[in-house]
């Protein structure tokens, strides 16, 4: 692509990202000292992808959903995930009317555009799967009949850590839905205090305002893929992938035996999109090494599988992660 070409993208990017230090301005009125967490979600809302939130109970990622949807002044559903809950509690389904003899749909949580999928793995494999065909093929069918569902759309989904009991773990091909996994830390000691200044009254009054249009989030979308990416940046791309697959082939062979299964391509697709989100969020029209660092351990955490050996060793897939960025040369 011709330099001038670049930058008249670059310039269309500066442009039409203009919203993101606002909107982010605007959810940190609400949510202190978890950047990274608003800025995971930002990233999956614009590369239109999904986000899995792992972190103990209290840490408002609840509170920073619903912030992001009243910031966006899109719909927004919150799904209470528990043992007994049914497909059909999610997706919709046929009503009969006996008077009139017909069946009628009644649209499930999920007809919405941003959905809240609260404690994912309280309910059962069946249910996790209802929201798989939403999820890939932005599409719900009941009955016979397909609906498509609104943009923007994204699912964002939290589980506890913690607790075992009583759960039903993610299984791969559904972890494997999600762009990203996002793991949420406790906030610092000053920030603490801050959330005690503003958070400690019987009715909080802190809400975040409408700033942004859900056409504004829908058109950022296709200028995110405008954006430019250099063939060096998306061969570090397969490389970073491919090392997760073949570690011997990158001079990793001590991770051979601690990686069960490497990432697939959907990984591939998905660290492209988000670096790209990545530069858009920077005001930037191109891709930089930079920016597949800085997402590439929520695009791969959850997409590395580690082996009984590594569990052994108390090796994490983080762990193998930070190992190849570390060691796959840079572009």
């Amino acid at each position: 692509m011709a330099d001038k070409d670049i930058m008249a993208i670059n310039e269309k990017v500066k442009r039409e990202s203009a919203f993101v230090s606002l909107l982010l301005s605007e959810l940190e009125k609400v949510i202190v000292g978890q950047r990274e967490l608003l800025e995971r979600l930002l990233i999956g809302i614009l590369a239109n992808g999904h986000v899995l939130l792992e972190g103990v109970p209290g840490l408002a990622k609840t509170t920073a959903v619903k912030a992001l949807a009243k910031a966006i002044n899109t719909g927004f559903k919150r799904i209470q995930f528990t043992p007994d809950l049914l497909p059909a509690d999610i997706i919709g389904t046929q009503v009969y009317n006996p008077k009139e003899g017909t069946f009628t749909t009644k649209q499930g949580p999920v007809f919405s555009n941003i959905i809240l999928a609260d404690e994912i793995n309280r309910a059962p494999a069946k249910v996790q799967s209802a929201l798989l065909e939403a999820m890939q093929e932005r599409q719900v069918t009941i009955g016979d009949n397909t609906y498509k569902l609104s943009e923007p759309f994204l699912v964002l989904a939290t589980q506890n850590p913690i607790e075992h009991e009583g759960t039903y773990p993610l299984p791969e091909a559904q972890t494997d839905r999600f762009m990203l996994k996002v793991k949420i830390t406790y906030p610092s000691y000053a920030e603490e205090h801050k959330i005690l200044k503003l958070m400690a009254f019987t009715s909080p009054d802190v809400t975040a305002s409408t700033v942004v249009t859900p056409k504004e989030i829908t058109d950022a979308q296709k200028v995110i893929d405008e954006i430019y990416m250099d063939e060096k940046i998306e061969k570090y791309i397969v490389d970073i992938v491919f090392a997760t697959r073949k570690p011997q082939d990158y001079k990793l062979s001590d991770l051979s035996g601690l990686i069960q299964y490497g990432a697939s391509p959907r990984a591939t697709i998905y660290l492209a999109l988000a670096s790209k989100a990545a530069a858009f969020m920077q005001g930037r029209g191109f891709v930089t090494p930079q920016d597949v660092k800085s997402i590439g351990h929520d695009v791969l955490r959850h997409r590395v599988i580690v082996s009984y050996e590594a569990e052994a060793e108390n090796v994490t897939s983080d762990d193998i992660v930070r190992r190849i960025f570390e060691e796959v040369a840079v572009p």
